[in-house]
């Protein structure tokens, strides 16, 4: 990629922004150059990219990521490295005239070029009996929708690990669960939805706040683990702090013995079970998982007709006694 680094640095352009990165990287035979071309940030393009090539096991992708292509020129520039670089190449360009250039460009290289949006636009289009009016970088626009994302982000953030708990019932979500049960990262993605979620971790030999039991507007959802996992990432844990034997604190001592460990779940599901929150065994799910089915549990509430979806999800384990 040093080449292409090279031919760009002499671009008098500075709107086209290159990145070269792998993604997903595997120990695949074939070699594959994704060019990803956008008019506004690439995020659509680069994510629809990343979830097709997860599908292939035997591919080692390579994305070259041109965003704000705006202009002709802007695209001429990028075409000489398509041609260096055969591959496929994904757009998202509302200008005709550009599109037009990039998809004539790559028929005559026989190369596949595809507009990632524009099956799902047609189909739209089919449904509602119109055209739409295609707008560059519309999806992110400061509108209502960002400043709420924005302020669920700081909610987030500001109500994290049981801080401000006291504030806890004006959360959309509130998760709880032993430490290391991916909490955080949970309600850091749920904000990035719009979602206000704070977190409460339940610990050993110290009680949780009172608060939490009389929550009554946001949706509480306990969190569980496998035992031996749980042990197995606190100690990963205790490594990476420098705890050692014998240190004391929240994360020394029995932190991560199996012992402890099995009975702070226990304990943490008695108490769902007690007060009726809904529980999520995290084993076997990412924190996308684990997100996706928090905010179906909150769609069930808000919506009394996607409750049998919610409903398919596996129940919980009986609670050990």
């Amino acid at each position: 990629m040093s080449e292409i680094r090279t031919a760009f640095a002499t671009f008098s352009e500075m709107a086209i922004v290159p990145t070269s990165s792998p993604i997903l990287p595997r120990e695949c035979p074939v070699r594959l150059h994704l060019h990803l071309i956008s008019d506004s940030t690439g995020e659509t393009v680069s994510t629809v990219a990343r979830a097709v090539v997860s599908q292939f096991e035997d591919v080692v992708p390579v994305e070259h990521v041109w965003f704000f292509v705006r202009t002709r020129n802007q695209l001429e520039k990028i075409l000489p490295l398509i041609e260096a670089l055969p591959g496929l190449v994904l757009y998202t360009l509302v200008s005709p005239e550009l599109r037009h250039i990039l998809q004539e460009r790559c028929r005559i290289l026989g190369i596949p070029c595809v507009s990632v949006l524009d099956p799902v636009m047609n189909a739209l289009a089919g449904l509602l009996g119109s055209a739409g009016k295609p707008q560059i970088g519309r999806q992110h626009a400061m509108d209502a929708g960002y400043f709420s994302r924005i302020e669920a982000m700081e909610f987030a953030m500001r109500h994290d690990d049981g801080q401000l708990a006291e504030e806890l019932d004006e959360a959309d979500v509130v998760l709880v669960g032993p430490s290391r049960t991916s909490k955080t990262p949970t309600c850091v993605y749920l904000a990035h939805r719009g979602i206000k979620a704070g977190n409460v971790p339940l610990v050993a030999d110290v009680p949780h706040p009172p608060v939490l039991e009389t929550l009554r507007r946001p949706l509480v959802v306990g969190l569980t683990v496998n035992p031996e996992l749980l042990a197995e990432i606190r100690a990963n844990r205790q490594k990476l702090l420098g705890v050692r034997a014998g240190d004391r604190g929240r994360y020394g001592g029995d932190y991560a013995e199996l012992p402890r460990v099995r009975a702070e779940l226990v304990a943490a599901r008695r108490l769902y079970a007690r007060m009726g929150w809904p529980e999520i065994d995290v084993t076997k799910r990412s924190v996308e998982e684990t997100a996706a089915t928090v905010y179906q549990m909150l769609q069930a509430r808000k919506r009394p007709e996607v409750q049998a979806l919610v409903g398919a999800i596996d129940p919980p384990a009986p609670v050990d006694t």
